[in-house]
């Protein structure tokens, strides 16, 4: 396999490798100066990794994610992308960008790690650094530095993301399971069906097959009509990690993946015209997508206080009595640990399970954290995650601060976002999509829609009890 060297730090297990302790590598014959100004020196070679990783080899993957994660990109690598805009679908500036960085526009870091800090790499990210989703133009120049061409959004942590994924998966294929088997009840009967869409607890409304194929989509509720689990943004909108990684590459680094903006799906190997070629393999993304499935879930804190640990028992029951655990679900079941890469679900400019020979599986089961996962009676894998995977209205007349956004992002409408995961809430203040709202207090305030009738109970509550639920909340944390 090809190595990948950070500029300043090398991951333990990488170091390890690099200096013959751990793995075999083929390590590249002309040594890096101490002062290149390169974050890469070789690329992973996808067809090094294929079928079931053992761990020494996932070690040796998510070591490469770690170094790739935290390398700061320059123009040696080919950061930037002077000739291209940040728009999903590759395009084309109608003229070089007047500079580098935009920050409306991106670029607006060289760095993933540069947002993705808190409390520690892969975390969360104060306001100051907000992101803007550029969602009203396919095919426009970019050079705009007004807001209302962006959504400003806060960054989200990472944290047990590949488990995150997982379940969606399962849940996608649970949703896509009942449509058939409705199809298939409305053929058998000659009459028209409708089974509840339902997977791991949670409800997605209803769908209707009629027995000449047809299918009725206007009960769907809280997730695309194709039925897909969409489990990372806060509108719910990326399929997969893979699919976020390839996004965030072009559009805060100007690094552009093989696999998107390659040859294949342009007809170019440089087709941001800076000078660097191929700049991305489809291996360095697959190392990047292992170091973020493989991140521990956060966890529930046991405070040395002991006035908190009362405090916060308290705090556990209020949130099932009024209502927060009905979207925040302390819990999901999850089947299988097993994380394909690629995956099966994502669309054309992502690489895909059946476009490649070479996928490979990493089981997170290897994982140290892994083994410290709760299980159910039936033997599957509790993640807690405190949440549904469902999007929900989030304002109503009177209670709107969540509406900000002035456009739709992939036609899910402005007021309509996906349940906020609350692991790790403790530790990423601010609050809310936009990373505007400083105390959980307020954000709870913010609830309409879906979550009015919560609010209005935590409202209800006497001080004490409120500031038991912030205790509470308090105690689910990243742990370094």
């Amino acid at each position: 396999m090809q190595q990948l060297i950070s500029r300043f730090t090398i991951p333990t297990v990488l170091a390890a490798v690099i200096f013959g302790t751990c793995l075999p590598l083929t390590v590249h014959a002309e040594t890096p100066m101490p002062w290149s100004e390169r974050a890469i020196f070789e690329h992973v070679d996808q067809s090094r990794f294929a079928g079931v990783l053992s761990k020494a080899e996932l070690d040796e993957l998510i070591a490469f994610g770690e170094t790739l994660f935290g390398a700061r990109f320059t123009t040696l690598d080919g950061g930037g992308r002077p000739m291209a805009t940040q728009a999903i679908i590759p395009t084309k500036r109608k003229r070089a960008a007047p500079a580098t960085f935009q920050r409306l526009a991106g670029l607006d870091s060289n760095s993933c790690a540069s947002c993705h800090n808190d409390p520690v790499m892969g975390g969360a990210g104060d306001f100051a650094v907000n992101v803007f989703v550029s969602e009203g133009f396919n095919n426009a120049d970019f050079d705009s530095t007004d807001p209302q061409f962006s959504n400003e959004r806060n960054t989200n942590h990472l944290f047990g993301s590949g488990l995150v994924e997982l379940l969606a998966r399962e849940m996608s294929a649970d949703l896509q399971g009942i449509r058939r088997e409705a199809l298939k009840l409305a053929r058998k009967t000659g009459e028209e069906q409708r089974l509840r869409l339902v997977s791991k607890g949670i409800r997605f409304g209803w769908i209707s097959a009629k027995p000449d194929g047809l299918v009725e989509l206007k009960e769907i509720d809280g997730v695309d009509t194709d039925l897909v689990i969409r489990p990372f943004s806060q509108k719910g909108v990326m399929t997969s990690l893979r699919q976020f990684t390839v996004n965030a590459l072009n559009h805060h680094h100007g690094m552009q993946p093989v696999e998107r903006f390659g040859a294949r799906w342009t007809g170019e190997t440089d087709f941001d015209e800076d000078g660097k070629s191929d700049e991305l393999t489809a291996g360095d993304v697959s190392a990047l997508v292992a170091w973020q499935a493989a991140l521990p879930p956060p966890g529930e804190m046991v405070p040395e206080s002991t006035e908190w640990q009362k405090a916060a028992a308290q705090g556990g029951e209020i949130y099932q009595t009024i209502g927060c655990a009905s979207c925040h679900v302390p819990a999901l079941p999850l089947d299988s640990l097993a994380f394909h890469d690629p995956g099966p679900l994502d669309a054309a400019g992502t690489m895909r399970s059946t476009e490649t020979h070479n996928g490979a599986i990493y089981d997170l089961e290897l994982l140290n954290w892994a083994q410290e996962l709760p299980r159910n009676e039936q033997g599957q894998i509790m993640v807690p995650l405190f949440g549904d995977l469902k999007r929900h209205k989030m304002t109503d007349r009177q209670i709107a601060a969540f509406g900000n956004e002035l456009l739709s992002q992939r036609f899910v409408e402005r007021d309509v976002f996906q349940t906020t995961e609350l692991w790790g809430v403790g530790s990423t203040a601010p609050y809310g999509h936009r990373g505007d709202m400083i105390s959980l207090d307020e954000a709870i305030r913010a609830h309409g829609g879906a979550g009015r009738d919560a609010r209005e109970a935590y409202l209800d509550l006497e001080d004490a009890d409120q500031t038991a639920l912030i205790a509470y909340l308090k105690t689910l944390v990243i742990e370094p």
